[in-house]
């Protein structure tokens, strides 16, 4: 009598494969960034001015947990900078003019919802434009508004607790770390541990098949937009805060370093692939090669060139691997 087969949707655990994940490299990377950082500078190691350079790389994070879930959909959202930029503005301008700060929060926050709603709503509704050309539509628009509200000149004068945002501590940790680690870990969850997230693997995969197996692409695809401009107003939160003032040039660029920390830690630009603690290593990789960059005075254009090429390599082995896959 033949015994029954028993058929499993795992895999058999293969040590050599899970060690030569692309998460694996990057941590050596960051060790060996902070190793080369303590060699360059003495007081890279200091614990209170590492524990304080969190603060100056963790606000654009925010907005890299979204974007690991676009990229896996194959699209990009280039307005995001300029959805923090107007979210900023919005709010300090209501506050200028005399609307309680706590309101003028929500309305920031709400504001970049409506933001990646918008751009949500014009790429389902136009599906002949790609991500790429209505994003760069509605990065141009909203920081049209931001100067068109502001023209060119700084708000502030925020109450004295705000400034706990980008500032604070809780038991001698940022108050910014704890509430990126809290996002993290959600986003982390929503996609590796959720129907939700299963569905944006699958459009990134094959948008078409995944149309006619009954994912819902045009509503994941919204939701995830949407989430993506959320997070740009919780960025602008914590950079208005960290700064004590905006102006519409704020999180000028903001984009270009926020793919580049996506892409970097291993998600796929043609969508489908990827993990979110890879793109949360990248992100402390990139800052803290940052942070000890300048302590040793190295200036922004080639602090630029080094990530640049950082990243360069990162793709160029990223496909190797792929290939010999």
């Amino acid at each position: 009598m033949m015994e029954p087969r028993v058929l499993s949707d795992r895999k058999a655990f293969d040590a050599k494969r899970f060690f030569l994940q692309w998460e694996w490299m990057l941590l050596l990377l960051l060790v060996a960034v902070n190793v080369m950082n303590a060699q360059i500078s003495p007081y890279y190691l200091d614990f209170a001015n590492l524990r304080d350079a969190t603060m100056a790389f963790l606000d654009k994070a925010f907005i890299v947990l979204p974007m690991v879930l676009v990229i896996i959909l194959a699209d990009i959202d280039i307005s995001v900078a300029s959805t923090v930029a107007l979210s900023s503005v919005v709010m300090a301008d209501l506050y200028n003019r005399g609307v309680p700060m706590e309101l003028a929060i929500v309305i920031c926050l709400l504001t970049g919802t409506l933001c990646g709603l918008l751009n949500g709503w014009l790429i389902v509704r136009y599906r002949e434009l790609s991500a790429v050309i209505v994003t760069l539509i509605t990065m141009i628009v909203y920081r049209g508004i931001a100067y068109v509200i502001l023209e060119d000149q700084a708000a502030g004068h925020f109450p004295e607790w705000f400034g706990f945002l980008g500032w604070g501590y809780v038991a001698g940790v940022p108050f910014i770390l704890i509430v990126f680690v809290i996002f993290a870990v959600l986003f982390g969850l929503l996609l590796h541990k959720t129907t939700f997230g299963r569905h944006v693997y699958a459009i990134g995969n094959n948008p078409t098949a995944s149309r006619f197996s009954g994912v819902p692409v045009d509503r994941v695809r919204m939701i995830v937009f949407t989430l993506t401009g959320f997070m740009a107003a919780v960025t602008a939160l914590f950079l208005t805060s960290r700064m004590g003032s905006t102006r519409p040039n704020i999180a000028n660029m903001y984009e270009l370093e926020v793919i580049a920390m996506a892409v970097l830690g291993g998600i796929s630009t043609a969508g489908g692939k990827g993990r979110m603690i890879g793109a949360i290593l990248a992100v402390f990789l990139i800052g803290l090669l940052r942070y000890g960059l300048g302590l040793i005075n190295v200036n922004a254009q080639t602090q630029l060139i080094i990530i640049g090429s950082l990243l360069i390599a990162a793709v160029a082995v990223s496909n190797l691997r792929r290939n010999k896959a």
